[in-house]
């Protein structure tokens, strides 16, 4: 069946896109490769202990009902039954066999009502905690996080996004909106697993005419910058080093560099590549990932689109979540499992379940996050909220929290403050640590 995601705003404008496109070809048109030598230990350099935050956004609206918050034996329940988890009394969905061993690391709240079910305007509030307002753009948690978290001398793109090539499942732009906190925390896209692209040097050019190639451009740009000095400038200057870097730290993003073993635990999926991917880049520091998995907007024949989705996503997660925890990643980690909204819990006469932002699910684990809690809870039937009702302002803040960062506090940039989250919500303080 063919899915119509037209409906799916972009993220960025036009400019912001231009200025990332003009800059990645301008350095590839430079051809870095080879002119830099990574120095002794610095692998290790990229691995200091700092925090980080992996989200992974199940795009299209998974069913609540059919992942944290299954309703059995009711009117909207579905065919699928409740099984128990690793914590003592928690149940979730039986699609979930392999994450519900790992539930003891994460935690659910159950109570979200977003008043939402707009496909592009979910995914925009979910993804800054803001509600969507014309004309004016809030910072994606992805850049927040990064500017929050990135690291002294880390060179590495601070936002990564994993997602499919364009034309497969893809239902958001590849650039998430840094808005005023500047292009430097824009996010970077890594399609289908694989490295960036034109991050090799030409097979013509040689070593020493590239090094002579970029002497030359560090003495135009250092006289340019000592005359003058301008955001897009000095995150220009950022990209461009950082593009020198993934040279030689190229292999960061190379799944095939895990041992075999390790690549058929997660699985042949390009979901399962993906997971390994972020496993990848959270060991080597990266602030933010956020990975994408598409196809859960299940309008008709829910439970059997349910079923090859789930079915993708639960082993490769529950490997991922178990493998931070066993590498003590998860003590540096937070991570999150959204959606830009639910599914409704009335089934439909396609035997689909439409959009719902009015009583749904997210899944939270790692730093700063009390383990195996069950935040909130709706009705018998799935259909309201009836204990502590929160939205996408209020799981923004307690991400925020989590990893360290007062998130009633302000950004200040050139000058000027700016809140880190939305002034009138507050943090979900029950499912801190």
């Amino acid at each position: 069946m063919k899915r119509n995601y037209a409906c799916f705003s972009t993220e960025h404008s036009a400019s912001r896109r231009a200025f990332l496109e003009s800059s990645v070809a301008g350095v590839a048109g430079l051809g870095l490769g080879g002119v830099l030598t990574a120095a002794p230990g610095i692998a290790e350099q990229f691995k200091t202990a700092h925090k980080r935050v992996l989200n992974i956004f199940l795009h299209g609206g998974v069913s609540q009902l059919e992942t944290w918050d299954p309703k059995p034996n009711t009117d909207t329940g579905g065919p699928f039954r409740p099984i128990p988890t690793s914590v003592p009394g928690v149940h979730i969905c039986e699609l979930l066999p392999h994450t519900a061993k790992q539930m003891h690391l994460l935690s659910i709240v159950r109570s979200l009502d977003t008043k939402n079910n707009n496909h592009g305007r979910g995914v925009v509030e979910m993804t800054t905690g803001r509600k969507q307002t014309a004309g004016v753009d809030f910072p994606h948690l992805g850049a927040a996080a990064a500017k929050s978290l990135l690291p002294a001398g880390f060179t590495l793109p601070p936002h990564v996004l994993v997602r499919s090539s364009p034309g497969k499942r893809n239902v958001e732009s590849e650039f998430h909106n840094a808005a005023y906190l500047g292009p430097k925390f824009s996010s970077m896209a890594i399609y289908d697993a694989k490295p960036p692209a034109l991050t090799e040097r030409p097979e013509d050019l040689s070593p020493a005419a590239d090094q002579r190639r970029n002497a030359f451009r560090a003495k135009i740009n250092n006289r340019f910058a000592g005359r003058r000095r301008a955001a897009d400038t000095e995150a220009y200057n950022f990209s461009y080093e950082q593009a020198q870097d993934l040279q030689t730290r190229r292999d960061v993003f190379e799944v095939t560099k895990e041992s075999q073993a390790d690549q058929d635990r997660y699985g042949a999926s390009e979901f399962g590549k993906h997971c390994l991917l972020a496993r990848r880049l959270i060991e080597n520091g990266v602030p933010y990932v956020q990975v994408n998995h598409a196809d859960y907007d299940t309008h008709y024949e829910n439970f059997d689109y349910h079923i090859e989705q789930l079915g993708e996503f639960d082993q490769p997660f529950a490997t991922l979540l178990s493998d931070l925890a066993d590498r003590g990643l998860l003590d540096e980690t937070l991570v999150c499992v959204m959606s830009e909204f639910g599914r409704t819990p009335k089934i439909n006469k396609g035997y689909g379940r439409d959009h719902w932002g009015t009583a749904w699910s997210v899944a939270m684990g790692g730093v700063g996050i009390q383990p195996g809690a069950v935040i909130g809870k709706t009705n018998d039937n799935g259909t309201v909220v009836v204990d502590r009702a929160v939205d996408h302002g209020h799981i923004f803040h307690t991400i925020m929290q989590a990893i360290g960062v007062d998130s009633l506090g302000e950004f200040n940039v050139g000058g000027r403050s700016f809140p880190i989250a939305d002034p009138s919500k507050e943090p979900i303080e029950e499912l801190l640590a």
